[in-house]
């Protein structure tokens, strides 16, 4: 009978214990972080943002034009090639170093070419002093002939003798002069302030006529050769503003102006070459740069949203809104972009005025709530409170 009584007092409790466990659970579960999270899915994070995390979307002037693509090429260069036939001797510039006009970059072998100066040279004197023996012949004839002791046919012959005198003086000057200059020929020298781009010989090399040796840039001449289609060359006029950007100097812009429109288009690829000159002395002083950019043929006034305020999925372009302190995800039809800002056309989604997130981070919620940060307040009351003491005084 007691063992009966134990045993149905032992059932008892166990099945006491075993109605209050479950209760201990769920206040245990109640209190994970994973229940924290269900209500943090429920409610989402108050967002608090700065004024430079947003962007006011606003109507702005929307450049638009041609496409122009070509590279940076300077408008005074020299190409500057051997006119006699000798060995190199020596090259004094290197490609990147500044040249002054006159500097000598290139020395040719000159020793022929100085015998052959003596030797003209030596030819001049020589036929001056047939000159002057010629002329005083011809005088002591005329002195002759005066008193009757000579005839009137050596008077002639003397004539004769000093015009063909006078007449190898001026050959034997002209030769002199043609061998100082093919002299003067074996000193390649700068023909304008610029910087060296290209050597092209080494001291030993044999350079014959017409051969390269070296090249010569102004850098300070620098302007942008471009290609337009001929399709659209119709809208392109001298004077228009060109906004580009080169290869070379990521981020920075360029302005310039069409100079020049070619007036004959390519055969082969049917475009016509436009020179656009730099507006500014920032200019590229590499030439060869690829350069892209648009010929601003015509403005117009558009909705404007920068580019790091587009959230890109696939195919589809969306913005994060804020309206009345909540995040909206709001589809964006976007146009073109304006190169020079780097901003994009507002198509269809936004209207002006739109306050947008400038950088959109991927952990945004739609209907998340949003609140100036405090710091933001505090410079907005400070500018508050001395304005109101002012209207105090």
């Amino acid at each position: 009978m007691l063992r009966k009584t134990l045993l149905a007092l032992a059932i008892a409790s166990a099945l006491v214990a075993c109605g209050k466990q479950p209760s201990k659970e769920a206040d245990k579960a109640a209190s994970t972080p994973a229940a924290k999270v269900a209500d943090d899915k429920k409610a989402p994070a108050l967002l608090t943002v700065s004024p430079e995390d947003l962007v006011t979307v606003s109507s702005n002037a929307l450049a638009s034009g041609p496409v122009v693509t070509g590279s940076i090429q300077p408008e005074r260069k020299a190409d500057l090639r051997a006119e006699v036939s000798a060995i190199v001797m020596q090259v004094l510039k290197e490609n990147g170093e500044t040249v002054k006009k006159g500097d000598l970059l290139v020395r040719l072998d000159d020793t022929s070419l100085r015998d052959a100066v003596n030797s003209a040279n030596e030819a001049v004197r020589a036929s001056s002093q047939s000159l002057e023996q010629a002329t005083r012949m011809l005088e002591r004839q005329k002195t002759l002939r005066a008193s009757g002791m000579t005839s009137a046919q050596a008077l002639e012959d003397a004539e004769i003798r000093r015009n063909n005198a006078q007449s190898d003086l001026a050959a034997a000057k002209a030769r002199a002069v043609s061998a100082h200059q093919q002299l003067q020929r074996t000193e390649v020298r700068a023909p304008f302030d610029g910087i060296v781009s290209e050597r092209k010989v080494s001291n030993g090399d044999t350079a014959q006529i017409g051969k390269e040796l070296i090249k010569v840039i102004d850098p300070s001449s620098m302007r942008f050769e471009g290609f337009v289609s001929a399709d659209k060359i119709g809208s392109v006029k001298v004077g228009q503003p060109v906004s580009f950007r080169i290869n070379g100097y990521p981020g920075q812009n360029f302005a310039g102006k069409v100079k020049r429109v070619d007036p004959a288009a390519n055969a082969v690829t049917r475009q016509v070459v436009v020179l656009v000159d730099f507006n500014d002395r920032t200019q590229s002083r590499v030439a060869g740069l690829y350069a892209e950019g648009r010929i601003e043929a015509e403005s117009t006034s558009s909705l404007m949203m920068p580019d790091s305020a587009i959230v890109r999925s696939g195919d589809a372009t969306y913005a994060w809104k804020v309206k009345d302190k909540v995040l909206t995800k709001v589809p964006v039809t976007i146009g073109i972009r304006d190169d020079r800002t780097g901003t994009w056309q507002v198509v269809a989604g936004l209207s002006s005025g739109d306050v947008l997130m400038r950088t959109p981070g991927s952990n945004f919620k739609e209907g998340q709530k949003v609140e100036m940060s405090a710091n933001a307040k505090a410079v907005a009351s400070a500018s508050v409170e001395p304005a109101q003491a002012a209207k105090g005084n």
